[in-house]
């Protein structure tokens, strides 16, 4: 098995080292005969150290100049020569045992590829009954979060890889995608609870209440319109990291 790890990044570079140091830690923790890997972080435009940085961590780097998630986690996948494809958001924390968990999905062989439940320290209750409701979501209707994506690369390339045309929750239409592949193939794709992907929760720190539940009405309200335009999307877009 060769597993491609794919870290999309836009200035980055408070927590760029520590998402790699996670993941050489996991795969570390994991390592097994006949099991390669390779990382990629794609360099989404930034202003910031983050490439150097994780040039120096021993990553690989693929440059993105438009500044849009979905164009650089395509443009990683372009360049991976993994059998699989594991994307994971650069303020995250990849832990081995969710890592475990993801290598015995693809070993067993009934997998067309899966997401994570997401763990945040620190949320005020409004946010954790938040990320409660979408956790719940995510799993009934097997969508996985943005911040852990993972595909057979073969079924990733034939469905069109994320949509470009969104500028969020691109990794919801990619998992509707990847579920109708895989029933055509006999093959789930399923969100893992068991052990939660560890996500930053600077949005919260960074944006008032008000202003997140501004965007979520305004994606409720005009889903394709606000997709469509990072413009409607500050919280994702205006940079405050």
């Amino acid at each position: 098995m060769h597993l491609s790890i794919i870290i999309p990044a836009f200035n980055e570079e408070r927590l760029i080292e520590q998402c790699l140091q996670s993941v050489y830690a996991s795969l570390a923790t994991n390592s097994q005969p006949g099991f390669t890997s390779e990382i990629i972080v794609v360099d989404n435009n930034s202003t910031d150290n983050t490439a150097n940085l994780a040039r120096q961590a021993g990553a690989r780097v693929v440059f993105e100049p438009v500044n849009q998630i979905g164009r650089a986690r395509n443009a990683g996948a372009a360049e991976a020569t993994g059998d699989w494809l594991l994307f994971v958001d650069a303020d995250s924390i990849l832990n081995p045992e969710l890592l475990a968990d993801i290598l015995q999905l693809i070993e067993g062989g009934k997998y067309v590829g899966c997401g994570s439940a997401i763990r945040m320290e620190g949320l005020p209750w409004w946010a954790d009954g938040v990320l409660k409701l979408w956790t719940v979501t995510s799993v009934m209707f097997r969508w996985a979060a943005g911040a852990l994506v993972v595909s057979r690369s073969d079924a990733f390339r034939d469905v069109g890889g994320f949509d470009q045309e969104l500028y969020a929750a691109d990794e919801v239409t990619l998992s509707q995608k990847l579920k109708k592949w895989g029933q055509q193939r006999g093959l789930q794709f399923v969100i893992l609870t068991k052990h939660p992907l560890e996500s930053s929760a600077r949005k919260v720190q960074l944006y008032s209440g008000r202003e997140i539940a501004g965007q979520i009405l305004r994606v409720l309200l005009r889903p394709r319109r606000t997709l469509q335009d990072k413009k409607h999307l500050s919280v994702w877009y205006d940079g405050r990291r």
